[in-house]
Protein backbone atom coordinates (compact mmCIF):
# COMPACT_ATOMS: atom_id res chain seq x y z
CA UNK A 1 0.00 0.00 0.00
CA UNK A 2 2.81 2.40 0.91
CA UNK A 3 4.62 1.76 -2.37
CA UNK A 4 1.41 2.34 -4.33
CA UNK A 5 0.92 5.69 -2.62
CA UNK A 6 4.49 6.71 -3.43
CA UNK A 7 3.97 5.76 -7.07
CA UNK A 8 0.64 7.62 -7.16
CA UNK A 9 2.23 10.78 -5.73
CA UNK A 10 5.01 10.55 -8.30
CA UNK A 11 2.53 10.20 -11.18
CA UNK A 12 0.52 13.19 -9.94
CA UNK A 13 3.65 15.28 -9.45
CA UNK A 14 5.00 14.40 -12.90
CA UNK A 15 1.60 15.16 -14.45
CA UNK A 16 1.67 18.58 -12.81
CA UNK A 17 5.07 19.24 -14.37
CA UNK A 18 3.65 18.24 -17.74
CA UNK A 19 0.77 20.66 -17.15
CA UNK A 20 3.23 23.52 -16.61
CA UNK A 21 4.86 22.64 -19.92
CA UNK A 22 1.58 22.38 -21.84
CA UNK A 23 0.14 25.66 -20.56
CA UNK A 24 2.89 27.67 -22.25
CA UNK A 25 3.62 26.12 -25.68
CA UNK A 26 6.68 27.33 -27.55
CA UNK A 27 8.79 26.40 -30.55
CA UNK A 28 11.50 25.61 -28.01
CA UNK A 29 9.42 22.81 -26.49
CA UNK A 30 10.57 20.06 -28.86
CA UNK A 31 14.29 20.96 -28.63
CA UNK A 32 13.90 21.08 -24.84
CA UNK A 33 12.27 17.64 -24.79
CA UNK A 34 15.14 16.22 -26.82
CA UNK A 35 17.72 17.97 -24.65
CA UNK A 36 16.11 16.58 -21.50
CA UNK A 37 16.13 13.10 -23.01
CA UNK A 38 19.81 13.51 -23.84
CA UNK A 39 20.65 14.57 -20.28
CA UNK A 40 18.75 11.56 -18.90
CA UNK A 41 20.71 9.28 -21.21
CA UNK A 42 23.97 10.86 -20.08
CA UNK A 43 23.03 10.46 -16.42
CA UNK A 44 22.23 6.79 -17.01
CA UNK A 45 25.72 6.40 -18.45
CA UNK A 46 27.45 8.17 -15.56
CA UNK A 47 25.59 6.11 -12.97
CA UNK A 48 26.25 2.89 -14.88
CA UNK A 49 29.94 3.70 -15.21
CA UNK A 50 30.31 4.48 -11.51
CA UNK A 51 28.34 1.46 -10.31
CA UNK A 52 30.14 -0.97 -12.61
CA UNK A 53 33.54 -0.06 -11.20
CA UNK A 54 32.73 0.96 -7.64
CA UNK A 55 34.06 -1.87 -5.43
CA UNK A 56 31.71 -4.00 -3.37
CA UNK A 57 32.39 -3.96 0.38
CA UNK A 58 34.81 -6.65 1.51
CA UNK A 59 34.03 -9.18 4.20
CA UNK A 60 30.28 -9.25 3.53
CA UNK A 61 30.18 -12.56 1.68
CA UNK A 62 29.22 -10.99 -1.64
CA UNK A 63 31.99 -12.91 -3.40
CA UNK A 64 30.45 -16.22 -2.26
CA UNK A 65 27.11 -15.10 -3.62
CA UNK A 66 28.55 -13.85 -6.90
CA UNK A 67 30.62 -16.96 -7.62
CA UNK A 68 28.05 -19.47 -6.33
CA UNK A 69 28.27 -22.54 -8.57
CA UNK A 70 25.10 -24.41 -7.64
CA UNK A 71 21.52 -23.72 -8.63
CA UNK A 72 20.40 -20.21 -7.78
CA UNK A 73 16.92 -21.54 -7.31
CA UNK A 74 18.05 -23.87 -4.55
CA UNK A 75 17.09 -23.43 -0.91
CA UNK A 76 20.77 -23.17 0.00
CA UNK A 77 21.34 -20.25 -2.35
CA UNK A 78 18.16 -18.47 -1.31
CA UNK A 79 19.17 -18.70 2.34
CA UNK A 80 22.68 -17.47 1.54
CA UNK A 81 21.22 -14.60 -0.48
CA UNK A 82 18.91 -13.49 2.33
CA UNK A 83 21.65 -13.66 4.94
CA UNK A 84 24.10 -11.74 2.76
CA UNK A 85 21.64 -9.02 1.77
CA UNK A 86 20.70 -8.51 5.42
CA UNK A 87 24.29 -7.50 6.13
CA UNK A 88 24.59 -4.68 3.59
CA UNK A 89 22.85 -1.35 3.04
CA UNK A 90 20.66 -0.45 0.03
CA UNK A 91 23.49 1.36 -1.78
CA UNK A 92 25.81 -1.62 -1.39
CA UNK A 93 23.10 -3.91 -2.70
CA UNK A 94 22.65 -1.67 -5.73
CA UNK A 95 26.39 -1.80 -6.40
CA UNK A 96 26.29 -5.58 -6.16
CA UNK A 97 23.31 -5.75 -8.52
CA UNK A 98 25.33 -3.94 -11.19
CA UNK A 99 28.19 -6.47 -10.84
CA UNK A 100 25.81 -9.42 -10.84
CA UNK A 101 24.12 -8.13 -13.97
CA UNK A 102 27.11 -8.67 -16.25
CA UNK A 103 27.40 -12.47 -16.09
CA UNK A 104 23.61 -12.83 -15.76
CA UNK A 105 22.16 -10.03 -17.91
CA UNK A 106 18.72 -11.54 -18.48
CA UNK A 107 17.94 -11.52 -14.76
CA UNK A 108 17.36 -7.76 -14.99
CA UNK A 109 14.76 -8.25 -17.70
CA UNK A 110 12.79 -10.67 -15.53
CA UNK A 111 12.27 -8.16 -12.73
CA UNK A 112 9.02 -6.23 -12.52
CA UNK A 113 8.95 -2.51 -13.18
CA UNK A 114 8.69 -1.43 -9.55
CA UNK A 115 11.73 -3.53 -8.60
CA UNK A 116 13.62 -1.75 -11.38
CA UNK A 117 12.55 1.85 -10.71
CA UNK A 118 11.32 1.82 -7.10
CA UNK A 119 14.53 3.02 -5.47
CA UNK A 120 14.94 5.71 -8.14
CA UNK A 121 11.41 7.01 -7.54
CA UNK A 122 11.85 7.10 -3.75
CA UNK A 123 15.37 8.52 -3.62
CA UNK A 124 15.35 10.79 -6.65
CA UNK A 125 12.34 10.98 -8.93
CA UNK A 126 9.65 11.96 -6.43
CA UNK A 127 11.65 14.50 -4.36
CA UNK A 128 13.06 16.20 -7.45
CA UNK A 129 9.66 16.30 -9.14
CA UNK A 130 7.97 17.81 -6.09
CA UNK A 131 10.74 20.40 -5.80
CA UNK A 132 10.18 21.40 -9.40
CA UNK A 133 6.42 21.59 -8.72
CA UNK A 134 7.14 24.15 -6.00
CA UNK A 135 9.50 26.12 -8.24
CA UNK A 136 6.87 26.29 -10.98
CA UNK A 137 4.19 27.26 -8.48
CA UNK A 138 6.20 30.07 -6.93
CA UNK A 139 7.49 31.68 -10.11
CA UNK A 140 6.95 32.02 -13.82
CA UNK A 141 9.06 29.50 -15.69
CA UNK A 142 8.84 29.19 -19.48
CA UNK A 143 6.91 26.14 -20.62
CA UNK A 144 9.88 24.82 -22.56
CA UNK A 145 11.92 24.63 -19.34
CA UNK A 146 9.19 22.50 -17.76
CA UNK A 147 9.10 20.35 -20.91
CA UNK A 148 12.83 19.73 -20.76
CA UNK A 149 12.64 18.90 -17.07
CA UNK A 150 9.71 16.51 -17.62
CA UNK A 151 11.63 14.69 -20.35
CA UNK A 152 14.72 14.38 -18.15
CA UNK A 153 12.61 13.24 -15.19
CA UNK A 154 10.91 10.48 -17.16
CA UNK A 155 14.13 9.34 -18.81
CA UNK A 156 16.01 9.33 -15.52
CA UNK A 157 13.30 7.63 -13.49
CA UNK A 158 12.68 4.86 -16.01
CA UNK A 159 16.34 4.37 -16.98
CA UNK A 160 16.67 1.03 -15.23
CA UNK A 161 13.38 -0.15 -16.71
CA UNK A 162 14.61 0.80 -20.19
CA UNK A 163 17.81 -1.07 -19.38
CA UNK A 164 15.77 -4.13 -18.45
CA UNK A 165 13.91 -4.09 -21.76
CA UNK A 166 17.26 -4.57 -23.49
CA UNK A 167 17.53 -7.95 -21.79
CA UNK A 168 14.22 -9.51 -22.70
CA UNK A 169 12.43 -10.23 -25.95
CA UNK A 170 8.82 -9.61 -24.91
CA UNK A 171 8.38 -5.85 -24.60
CA UNK A 172 5.41 -3.45 -24.80
CA UNK A 173 4.69 -1.97 -28.21
CA UNK A 174 5.61 1.50 -27.02
CA UNK A 175 9.16 0.30 -26.31
CA UNK A 176 9.46 -1.14 -29.81
CA UNK A 177 8.04 2.06 -31.31
CA UNK A 178 10.50 4.22 -29.36
CA UNK A 179 13.35 2.05 -30.63
CA UNK A 180 12.23 2.55 -34.20
CA UNK A 181 12.16 6.30 -33.59
CA UNK A 182 15.66 6.21 -32.10
CA UNK A 183 14.43 7.31 -28.67
CA UNK A 184 15.57 4.03 -27.11
CA UNK A 185 18.60 1.96 -28.02
CA UNK A 186 18.49 -1.58 -29.38
CA UNK A 187 19.79 -4.73 -27.65
CA UNK A 188 22.42 -5.02 -30.37
CA UNK A 189 23.76 -1.55 -29.57
CA UNK A 190 23.81 -2.28 -25.85
CA UNK A 191 25.68 -5.55 -26.41
CA UNK A 192 28.77 -3.47 -27.22
CA UNK A 193 28.92 -2.57 -23.54
CA UNK A 194 28.67 -6.18 -22.37
CA UNK A 195 31.34 -7.27 -24.83
CA UNK A 196 34.00 -5.05 -23.24
CA UNK A 197 32.58 -3.33 -20.10
CA UNK A 198 34.70 -0.37 -21.22
CA UNK A 199 32.37 1.52 -23.52
CA UNK A 200 28.79 2.57 -24.21
CA UNK A 201 27.59 2.87 -20.60
CA UNK A 202 24.44 4.85 -21.41
CA UNK A 203 21.37 2.63 -21.58
CA UNK A 204 18.44 4.85 -22.59
CA UNK A 205 18.94 5.93 -26.18
CA UNK A 206 22.73 5.86 -26.37
CA UNK A 207 22.99 9.39 -27.79
CA UNK A 208 25.56 10.35 -25.17
CA UNK A 209 27.74 7.25 -25.44
CA UNK A 210 30.36 9.06 -27.51
CA UNK A 211 30.78 11.53 -24.64
CA UNK A 212 30.70 8.85 -21.94
CA UNK A 213 33.39 6.92 -23.82
CA UNK A 214 35.62 10.01 -23.79
CA UNK A 215 34.99 10.51 -20.06
CA UNK A 216 35.76 6.87 -19.30
CA UNK A 217 38.92 6.90 -21.41
CA UNK A 218 40.21 10.05 -19.75
CA UNK A 219 39.42 8.70 -16.27
CA UNK A 220 41.13 5.38 -17.01
CA UNK A 221 44.21 7.22 -18.23
CA UNK A 222 44.43 8.84 -14.80
CA UNK A 223 44.10 5.52 -12.97
CA UNK A 224 40.38 5.57 -12.21
CA UNK A 225 38.03 2.62 -12.71
CA UNK A 226 40.45 -0.28 -12.09
CA UNK A 227 39.42 -3.75 -13.27
CA UNK A 228 39.37 -4.95 -9.66
CA UNK A 229 36.12 -3.09 -9.12
CA UNK A 230 34.18 -5.19 -11.61
CA UNK A 231 33.69 -8.21 -9.32
CA UNK A 232 33.21 -8.70 -5.57
CA UNK A 233 36.27 -9.86 -3.63
CA UNK A 234 36.65 -11.61 -0.29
Amino acid sequence: MKLRLILLFFILSAALNLFWAARDPSWLTIPALLAGWYVADMLSGLVHMFMDYHPCPRGKGLDRLYFYEGSRGSEEYQLLFQQTMAGINPFQRLVYDFKNHHPRPNALGRRNMWRQIGSTVVAGGLPVSVLFNLICWSGELPGWVAAGFFSMLMGGTFAQYFHGTLHREDNPRIILAMRRMGLLMTPEAHQLHHDTLRQDFSTNCGWSNWLMNLVFGAARAKGAFPESGLEPTA
